[in-house]
């Protein structure tokens, strides 16, 4: 009876242990885990805080390089008509498409013979040296002086002829660089430079055409490729530059954006904005180089509020969360001395 007794008692002393400390750990965890009432909560703020997790960038000094996009057409640098000194018939063909021609070599031949007369045959002869660009005409095709026989062109020195529109006129000089596509090269760029600009804007497009060299030759551009070009034209240099998502504009124009501070909390600051290319924005006020701004999340802050900055992680939030209790731990079992399983 005594041992009954002494084993109710060891039972009872070692469930009253371990509802203790259960009590104590869930105590632990309402007041802020092992710091106390001071420590951070589960989402790393201090004192049990609304903490908003966001995306930071560092302002850097930069230089936006600003650009054009228009279509082009890949032509040949020189390329003239051949035309017959006299009407009649073409007789003879000497040349096909894509054959090499010399200045001077006959190219064709004419007859003007009439019902009733006969004429020595006219050669056709080769304006310039090249390759025969278009399909010359077939024989038993009549043809005046106004008809073209076919087109010569320079194959080896190509160039892109490109339309500008007319906002972007004050921009234009020879010496820009440009970078082609063509469709049949995706993923591929051919660089080029502007050599000549039209001295006047057409009327009816309300564009100047700008004439562009590629800066070396290539066998697989071919005269009569369609070209996407993407003209660089102005470069912005010298101002800190951030993610344009980073800055939030008013309705009344004015811009201002969240800088993270040391103690990972944000402090709301108004900027002044500058030039803008691709998702680049220049700030050319208020804020210095190596600051870091928020550019994604911003849109729930206000002034001093705490954040997780994913980009850019709090070290002592890591440390202080490795103390915390885990939620799913398992309670301590406590055994009385003395007593009996």
């Amino acid at each position: 009876m005594e041992k009954k007794t002494k084993s109710i008692i060891a039972v009872s002393a070692a469930v009253i242990v371990t509802v203790a400390a259960v009590g104590i750990i869930n105590a632990t965890k309402s007041n802020g885990g092992a710091g106390g009432p001071g420590g951070f909560n589960k989402r790393g703020g201090a004192g049990g805080s609304t903490v908003f997790t966001v995306r930071s960038a560092e302002a850097k000094v930069s230089t936006l390089n600003d650009y054009v996009i228009t279509n082009g057409e890949v032509e040949s640098q020189s390329a003239v008509d051949v035309f017959p000194s006299m009407s009649g018939k073409v007789s003879q063909v000497n040349v096909l498409l894509g054959s090499q021609v010399r200045k001077g070599d006959v190219i064709a031949k004419i007859d003007p013979s009439e019902p009733g007369t006969k004429y020595a045959l006219s050669p056709v002869e080769a304006p310039i040296s090249g390759s025969i660009v278009s399909s010359p005409l077939k024989v038993g095709t009549t043809v005046t002086t106004n008809s073209a026989i076919t087109m010569i062109g320079d194959v080896d020195n190509l160039q892109v002829t490109a339309s500008i529109p007319e906002r972007y006129v004050a921009e234009l000089k020879t010496g820009l660089k440009a970078e082609v596509y063509l469709e049949a090269y995706p993923g591929v760029t051919f660089t080029a430079t502007v050599s000549r600009v039209s001295p006047v804007v057409d009327s009816a497009t309300r564009t100047k055409q700008v004439i562009l060299n590629f800066d070396r030759k290539d066998s697989r551009v071919n005269a009569g490729m369609f070209a996407k070009v993407k003209l660089y034209t102005t470069k912005y240099s010298g101002k800190v530059t951030v993610p344009s998502d980073a800055v939030v504009t008013n309705d009344d124009g004015s811009a201002y954006l969240f800088v993270v501070n040391d103690n990972y909390t944000v402090s709301r600051r108004s900027v002044k904005t500058g030039k803008s290319v691709d998702s680049v924005i220049q700030i050319t006020d208020n804020l210095v180089q190596g600051e870091r701004v928020v550019y994604e999340g911003m849109l729930s802050l206000s002034d001093g509020a705490a954040v997780n900055d994913l980009e850019n992680p709090n070290p002592n939030a890591a440390k202080s969360a490795k103390k915390e209790v885990p939620e799913n731990a398992a309670p301590v079992q406590l055994a009385a001395d003395g007593g009996k399983r």
